[in-house]
């Protein structure tokens, strides 16, 4: 009886300190926008991977924590003759609006999460690592005075070096890759004898990024000015374009 009330405290007490969180989309871009979800591994799945946003449009997802996952924009999306659902920038690859699993193939800006539980606090960054195809924030709604915004709010396509840039259909420039993928280095992949803090260091190209979105993820330890954390918020605003 003793082990089985201990039992109860125990599970009132987890359950006290747990809140679920929504996350709500919203496009101020000029043109229409498909969100991508990746839930992490051990993470309750969102109730949707991939979804359509319109100029002007918003849309929510709940998610119940501990929750870890990333999202993302993905751009110039259409359905093939064949009915596979492709984009230009940020696409899944899965022929659907729906990524069922997938991630988003690079360049694309990613959104990065991990909801905590029992008082613990979120974290939450906006990374170029993997490259950027189009402008994007976080801000948190509710939770304590550590609660704050991070945002890439630039278009780094504008100043993206000719040899990282990606051209869409009529030419134009429609993401900027990483030097990582651009050139498959280590010095800028960060890996190798580069796979530590003390002999990955900014480069040219990660500095580009770090001066456009001085919040973001430029190349891979780029922690100190980059991670964000909050305690308590209800719900966190995803804008693209903001």
């Amino acid at each position: 009886m003793a082990a089985r009330g201990l039992l109860t405290i125990l599970l009132a007490l987890l359950v006290s300190g747990t809140h679920q969180a929504t996350f709500t989309f919203k496009n101020n871009c000029r043109y229409t926008v498909w969100p991508g979800t990746l839930t992490g591994a051990g993470s309750t799945q969102l109730s949707s991977t991939g979804f359509k946003l319109d100029s002007g449009e918003s849309s929510s997802l709940v998610a119940q924590p501990p929750w870890s996952g990333r999202f993302w924009g993905r751009t110039l999306c259409s359905t093939t003759t064949t009915n596979s659902f492709k984009c230009a920038t940020g696409d899944c690859a899965s022929g659907d609006i729906a990524c069922k699993g997938a991630g988003a193939i690079p360049p694309a800006a990613l959104i990065e999460f991990t909801l905590a539980i029992n008082g613990s606090n979120d974290f939450y960054d906006i990374s170029l690592v993997d490259g950027f195809n189009l402008p994007m924030s976080v801000t948190p709604q509710g939770g304590n005075s550590s609660c704050q915004s991070t945002s890439c709010p630039a278009d780094v396509n504008l100043m993206c070096p000719p040899e990282l840039d990606v051209k869409g259909p009529n030419g134009e420039i429609v993401a900027c890759k990483s030097a990582c993928e651009a050139f498959a280095d280590p010095k800028y992949c960060c890996t190798g004898s580069y796979g530590s803090p003390s002999t990955c260091k900014p480069t040219t190209y990660s500095m580009i990024f770090k001066k456009l979105c001085p919040q973001a993820y430029s190349y891979a330890y780029d922690d100190k000015t980059s991670t964000f954390t909050c305690n308590g918020a209800n719900n966190y605003l995803i804008t693209f374009c903001p």
